[in-house]
């Protein structure tokens, strides 16, 4: 289990430094963007450019800035969006405000995806079964900016119940800050539950119809008692390594919902990146989100092996 552990974190690390590569590569191409004239900002940049070696061939740039991330942890400053701002302090400022919004959705999509898949697997083939499994499936097909828009319309323009945006401060755990990401919250949890309850019915519909069910009834067990002890057991190997992946991609945020409901976060950093044209902002977010799906992806694979004992990655016959 450690080897394919590390085997996998150094596959990791070789994908992430190739995405890199390719996506400075591809920003290094485009022309430099123009720097105000007189701005005091203005020499720090162009000395710094001079010091990244604008001048040199791609893959000696390339190397500058690896060796300034691992020796000083320097991804360079804003050019335009923060004029001449360090870009990994702004990046952490925006990161809470991401972190808190996508923690609020899992939290509450978690218990209900999984509540409404096992009553679905427990009903099985009734007008309740197809309810559920009707409306996940339309769920899923929609995407959360559809959900956005209608939550904006009932909720804050024809109900007035809530805000349309985001409250500003960094008090994010108040209540009143609480009330103001609810619309953020609810978008992003509509398809997060709705995998859930796919993923819980099933894998408990597959369990309830398994020989090892059986033969905990007719020792005597009732349908709950031999649900709850054994048929659920046996779905957490399944689920449980989706709740990992879940916390470990509430980093990730949704660019296009934070930007629609103005969240200061991580999300609309990147989106302003790209309209902006603030090359070093883009990199160090492409380079945080491609990190986010490969370390949610080994969290997934690896939690298999510690779930169910009977799983041995890696081995060999």
């Amino acid at each position: 289990m450690l080897k394919y552990t590390l085997q996998r974190i150094l596959y990791m690390a070789l994908v992430l430094l190739i995405i890199t590569g390719m996506c400075f590569v591809l920003v290094r191409m485009l022309p430099p963007v123009e720097l105000p004239p007189g701005d005091p900002h203005t020499a720090i940049i162009e000395a710094r450019r001079q010091a990244q070696g604008y001048n040199e061939p791609y893959m000696v740039q390339f190397g500058i800035f690896l060796k300034n991330i691992f020796t000083k942890f320097d991804w360079g400053v804003s050019d335009k969006l923060y004029f001449g701002q360090d870009v990994l302090k702004i990046f952490i400022e925006k990161l809470p405000a991401t972190i808190v919004v996508n923690l609020y959705s899992i939290l509450f999509s978690i218990p209900l995806g999984i509540g409404l898949g096992i009553f679905a697997a427990l009903k099985k083939n009734t007008w309740v079964d197809y309810l559920i499994s009707t409306v996940t499936m339309i769920v899923i097909s929609v995407p959360s900016f559809v959900y956005a828009f209608l939550i904006q319309y009932i909720f804050s323009y024809k109900l007035g119940w809530l805000p349309f945006l985001m409250k500003s401060g960094t008090d994010l755990f108040s209540p009143q800050m609480f009330v103001s990401m609810l619309p953020a919250v609810m978008s992003l949890s509509f398809g997060v539950i709705a995998g859930f309850t796919r993923t819980t019915r099933a894998e408990l519909t597959e369990v309830l119809t398994s020989e090892f069910m059986l033969l905990a009834r007719t020792k005597g067990l009732t349908k709950a008692q031999a649900t709850v002890r054994h048929a659920m057991r046996n779905c957490m190997v399944v689920i449980l390594p989706s709740i990992f992946g879940s916390f470990v991609g509430i980093l990730g945020g949704s660019l296009i919902i934070e930007k629609i409901f103005g969240i200061p976060g991580v999300g609309g950093l990147t989106l302003n990146a790209i309209n902006g044209l603030d090359y070093n902002v883009f990199i160090l977010t492409t380079c945080f989100y491609t990190s986010i799906s490969l370390v949610g992806s080994i969290v997934v694979d690896v939690s298999y092996g510690f779930i169910d004992p009977r799983i041995r990655m890696g081995s060999k016959k």
